[in-house]
């Protein structure tokens, strides 16, 4: 998709205020709903010391406080860059209807910004990755699960 967007603006502005900030890396993502901009978010990582804090992740959070939901049925998420595996994982929890972005995950990668890695550990098995994940004590764990399933009047996501 060419030409111009008002709210891809928006976040490509807020991308460069957030390096020309110092604040973290350039990456911003805005959050809209029926054409109002109901959240907006920057790359905070290394401002915050924390691995989470994408562009996305923080707009989404932004978003559902501000929306007093936990998803974001209805709402667009507009982003400099293609979502890393993280903040995809984070999208599809929130079930926003769509998402626009600008920069593809080559683009970013090429300035440093490389997440192949992570979409080449996922295809491996747990104990396989760079992390291994170990799998312990499921039987007591499982006693949780069944208390959730039994709980009357819990919201169901």
């Amino acid at each position: 998709m060419n030409g111009t967007n008002p709210f891809m603006t928006r976040a490509v502005e807020l991308a460069l205020e957030n390096v020309r900030d110092g604040k973290g890396g350039p990456f911003a993502a805005i959050v809209v709903k029926d054409g109002e901009i109901v959240a907006a978010g920057t790359n905070l990582v290394t401002s915050t010391n924390d691995p989470t804090a994408h562009a996305e992740i923080v707009a989404i959070r932004e978003a559902c406080r501000n929306l007093a939901a936990f998803q974001l049925h209805g709402c667009e998420i507009y982003t400099i860059g293609e979502p890393c595996p993280m903040c995809m994982g984070a999208i599809y929890w929130a079930r926003p209807a769509r998402v626009f972005y600008a920069l593809t995950r080559d683009d970013a990668a090429r300035i440093g910004f490389d997440d192949a890695y992570i979409y080449q550990e996922l295809k491996l098995l747990p104990a396989q990755r760079r992390i291994p994940l170990i799998p312990m004590m499921r039987d007591q764990a499982l006693r949780v699960f069944r208390e959730w399933e039994g709980k009357p009047g819990k919201v169901p996501y």
